[in-house]
């Protein structure tokens, strides 16, 4: 399938919006007729940069309000596309976008509509062009795809077909069904976007929050084969209206685009494997939609890598060793150490010469990479690959292990090993035998930049297969915070998502302190919290004072027995319990140099969340406690 962007769709200027298409390897653009207003050039130079990037010019748009007018103003509409079609001649556009009326006054007669649109179409046509018309979801006549065809289908022309659009379908709740009884030759041009769920009027809906496929909540999957199994062969083209897009990088922009179609037609390829009927089969043997290996099952977080210098390495050290944590291994040739309970790896890297070295100086102390542990290595570095995923070389010692590294979107490193991995190879490993009172890693909570959450989102999902997660909304002290979890379908790697539009955060400051996208904790499972926490007290672990008057609520929430609630009070544990009866108990650690902290929780009876209730308490405990640090140092 070619692939194709409208300019509406990135930020910046018309020559940065070609240039990232472009080196995102689209072939193609829409060009939004503001970005051609705000061009200081001419048309034909807009061709000629387009055709020296290797880009064709598919689609011109948008021409509003043309049918549905009275004879004198279709005159003046007629006056006013004939010199669009000169523009669209010096451009090289062969097809013009006409969204279907949205004016109160329009008249409701589709004979009428069809006539002015045959003319349209007349004129076009003897400039060897070609008209598309689509169906706004707000028209005031027209509003879906199938009133817009019946008009085409009426006016009978051969200059004349429907321009499909995701957006106007979907958040209608429309059904894409009848797509197929349109003549795939007549399907013009196709046009993509993607949404969340939202409660608002569609216009403001469309403007504000479409994004790409694959980051939202609509079904563009099940739209997008619709069309083809019609027979269309034209280009698929992302038209988004996003505020965060309009502000964010032109070039990470266009790549997140075209990460998003590959995602798309991967999803269209596995739903014609496993299609019943003749015309979804037939989709496969037609067109060649994007391939990638399938994901490997995702087995659990191998080991977490920090970025450390010797002064922070040493607290983060005894840090570690009062959760429990001992030493297991040093490695044979750099200034790395291994810590480790149960299954849970720590690696700490203050080696000078190093990724990690390079990730401090940025960023502080931090985790700098994820090992993700998978029961086949070469297909997920294949898949990454396919992804267009950065790989990362560094460098390695004689007869150490090469691990498969590629870059994560905020720099830091995803390694990949399989389920033999151990550390022998590289590290002198020393006997860490005693007790154990945290598991595996549960989850890592990572803070990211506003505005880029549905690039994270798109990345887990399309790269290492997580599914997204519903969205909740928390009040921080000084804010909000906007959380999403994505998630392995067996549960063993999750990495819950949150940012916040409002500076003074805990979300925000940990995007600040992070010159970017960080993990602000780590949570590890436990078998018993109150038998943890009395470990971690007696090692000397500073847990994070939670307010007595949560505890007082807890008994209005739940039916927990005042021994239960005075138990949970004197060990800080926060509490919560699903509508199936599932019980979470969590406690957290103070802040480590302002950066990040520690979480140990207990899952009992299938509970699945992440204990977001009690995100709020846990922020104002952390802001009260920032507050009061510098009061107690006086």
């Amino acid at each position: 399938m070619r692939r194709s962007i409208a300019t509406v769709s990135l930020s910046g200027t018309l020559s940065e919006k070609l240039e990232a298409a472009a080196a995102a390897r689209f072939h193609a653009v829409e060009i939004f007729e503001n970005d051609l207003l705000f061009f200081n050039g001419s048309p034909r130079q807009v061709r000629g940069l387009a055709k020296d990037l290797g880009l064709e010019i598919v689609l011109f748009q948008p021409f509003r309000d043309f049918e549905g007018v009275s004879d004198a103003q279709l005159k003046r509409n007629l006056d006013r596309a004939e010199k669009k079609f000169d523009v669209m001649a010096e451009l090289g556009a062969p097809l013009m976008l006409v969204c279907s009326n949205v004016a109160p006054d329009a008249i409701g007669d589709p004979e009428r509509s069809a006539a002015q649109m045959y003319e349209l179409a007349e004129r076009a046509g003897k400039r060897g062009l070609k008209i598309g018309l689509e169906a706004l979801a707000w028209g005031t006549h027209i509003n879906t795809y199938g009133h817009a065809w019946q008009v085409v289908k009426t006016a009978n022309h051969p200059h004349l077909g429907v321009v499909l659009d995701s957006f106007h379908t979907l958040a209608l709740g429309d059904t894409p069904d009848a797509i197929t009884d349109i003549p795939g030759n007549k399907i013009f041009f196709v046009q993509l976007a993607d949404a969340p769920k939202l409660s608002m009027d569609i216009l403001s809906w469309s403007r504000h929050f479409r994004c790409f496929p694959g980051q939202g909540d609509l079904d563009v999957t099940s739209f997008t084969l619709k069309a083809l199994e019609a027979g269309y062969t034209g280009p698929l083209s992302l038209e988004i209206f996003n505020d965060d897009f309009r502000a964010a990088s032109t070039r990470l922009t266009a790549v997140d685009g075209m990460r998003s179609l590959n995602y798309l037609e991967e999803q269209m390829r596995l739903r014609t494997q496993t299609a019943t009927t003749a015309p979804t089969q037939s989709v496969a043997r037609r067109v060649e939609l994007f391939a990638a290996p399938q994901m490997p099952e995702l087995k659990g977080i191998a080991f977490i890598e920090f970025a450390v210098d010797g002064p922070s390495k040493d607290a983060l050290a005894t840090m570690l060793t009062g959760l429990g944590f001992r030493r297991a291994g040093r490695h044979k040739s750099k200034n790395v150490t291994l810590y480790r309970q149960g299954e849970t790896n720590i690696v700490l890297n203050a080696e000078p010469d190093s990724f990690a070295h390079s990730y401090y100086i940025v960023h502080g102390p931090s985790i700098c990479a994820v090992c993700l542990q998978v029961d086949d290595e070469i297909q997920i570095q294949s898949r990454a690959d396919a992804y267009q995923c950065t790989r990362y070389e560094g460098r390695i010692g004689p007869n150490e292990r090469n691990i498969p590294a590629f870059r994560s979107l905020d720099g830091s490193l995803l390694y990949f090993v399989d389920q033999d991995f151990d550390f022998s190879t590289d590290f002198v490993l020393q006997d860490d035998g005693g007790e154990n009172h945290v598991g595996v890693i549960d989850h890592i909570a990572q803070a990211v930049p506003s505005g880029q959450m549905d690039s994270w989102v798109l990345f887990y999902r399309s790269v290492l297969g997580l599914q997204p997660e519903s969205i909740w909304v928390l009040p921080d002290p000084y804010g909000l915070v906007r959380s999403r979890a994505v998630r392995s379908a067996n549960g063993a790697v999750r990495f819950p998502l949150s940012f916040s539009e409002d500076r003074n955060t805990a979300t925000a400051r940990s995007v600040s302190t992070f010159s970017g996208a960080g993990v602000h904790h780590i949570a590890f499972s436990t078998t018993d919290i109150f038998e943890a926490v009395a470990s971690m007290r007696e090692k000397g672990v500073s847990l994070l004072t939670i307010p007595a008057n949560y505890y007082d609520d807890l008994s209005a929430k739940f039916p927990l027995a005042d021994d239960v609630i005075e138990r949970l009070r004197q060990h800080n544990v926060l509490y919560d319990r699903d509508t199936q009866g599932g019980e979470f108990f969590h406690v957290f650690t103070d802040t480590f140099d302002d950066r990040f902290f520690f979480e140990v929780c207990q899952r009992v009876g299938g509970y699945d969340q992440y204990g977001a209730a009690n995100a709020p308490v846990r922020m104002a405990a952390q802001a009260q406690r920032r507050i009061s640090e510098p009061l107690r140092s006086l």
